[in-house]
């Protein structure tokens, strides 16, 4: 079977075409990402207007690229040659964003008479656990185990901070979720306080390394709660307030590094003991680490250390997977067809939880 991805949920227009066999053996045949990360630069932030435009003007582009990356004709008799199944994310994002890749794939899935199934942004994430490195895609196949369920989720992101428990593909139950600011936007407010630009994640991870992580005492809210919730809104504000009480008319770049070593710092020590917690009280066989903020080396090289002493198997997906890409959404568009998922779910919902 082989199955085209469509990915628009924010500032990424991708598509991808993997092929699945029958034990679920899956080889990506391409991966097409068109970013609009330096058109968006300028306001600190996506502009969902700015991001649908530049979807509607980019996507026939990737979608005749990922198709001649996977070496197949575009069509044949009218019809679209070779793909059994298009998957599409159908939310949570930018709700004008996610019409177009919607508008596109049902377009496309009627003209050429092809099934058509909806995808959670988030469960695509969760299933970049197991692709592998770009450099390694030629011709390469990974088999997903159910070995590792049940399964514990951390999903880290601009939007999302969340804990989720998978007890087998399709099954989630969230535990744990922020009740503020996601950690992956207090990471970009925190970067703009400073004058790192935009996106912010890569700006404090890359400055941090200068600095030293225990210069300034800063909060890790909701660390010892008793629930698994997060809260990255008073962190923020801390450092808010550290900037105004140092009272530098400049801002030196080895403060700058300090600053930001210590609030990256915090905010993973918050990230990681949260999760070997639920870990252990959930007796779950592995880790999963998904989502933009999954490319930050500080969060990835902790929760290797932890779950390997605690003897938890630990999956994160390759740094160039971490951030939204449409082959992380045609792997989760064939396990949800596998449960038939009715076309009727192919419905936008900027807001969907898993």
């Amino acid at each position: 079977m082989k199955i085209l991805g469509i990915e628009t949920s924010c500032d990424e227009t991708a598509m991808s075409v993997i092929e699945v066999s029958s034990k679920d053996k899956i080889k990506v045949l391409s991966n097409v990402v068109s970013s609009q990360i330096k058109l968006h630069a300028k306001y600190g932030g996506v502009v969902p207007s700015l991001a649908a435009r530049e979807h509607v003007k980019n996507i026939s582009h990737v979608f005749k690229l990922s198709l001649k990356k996977a070496n197949l004709p575009r069509t044949v008799l009218g019809k679209l040659a070779n793909i059994d199944l298009i998957a599409v994310t159908r939310g949570p994002g930018l709700g004008p964003a996610l019409l177009v890749g919607l508008t596109f794939a049902r377009t496309i899935a009627w003209l050429h008479k092809k099934s058509l199934v909806g995808v959670n942004h988030l469960e695509g994430h969760i299933y970049s656990n197991w692709l592998k490195p770009i450099r390694e895609i030629s011709n390469s196949k990974f088999l997903i185990s159910k070995q590792i369920f049940p399964a514990l989720n951390l999903i880290v992101s601009g939007g999302h901070t969340e804990l989720v428990l998978m007890k087998n593909h399709g099954q989630y139950k969230i535990i744990g979720e922020t009740v503020d600011d996601a950690v992956g936007e207090a990471f970009d407010k925190v970067a703009r306080l400073l004058g790192l630009g935009y996106p912010g994640g890569p700006a404090v991870s890359k400055i941090a390394k200068k600095g030293n992580p225990d210069k300034y005492p800063l909060p890790r809210p909701m660390i010892n709660s008793k629930n698994y919730n997060f809260s990255y809104s008073g962190l923020k504000t801390a450092v808010l307030y550290l900037i105004r009480d140092l009272n530098l008319k400049k801002i030196d770049e080895q403060t700058k590094a300090d600053i930001v070593s210590s609030f990256q710092k915090s905010a993973i020590d918050v990230l990681v003991q949260k999760t070997m917690r639920a870990a252990k009280e959930f007796k779950v066989k592995s880790v999963l680490l998904s989502g933009g903020v999954s490319a930050n080396k500080l969060l990835r090289s902790e929760l290797q250390k932890n779950t390997t002493e605690a003897g938890i198997k630990y999956f994160q997906p390759p740094m160039e997977y971490t951030t939204d890409n449409a082959t992380m959404i045609a792997i989760a568009g064939y396990f949800n067809h596998k449960q038939k998922t009715e076309l009727s779910s192919v419905v936008m919902d900027a807001n969907l939880s898993l």
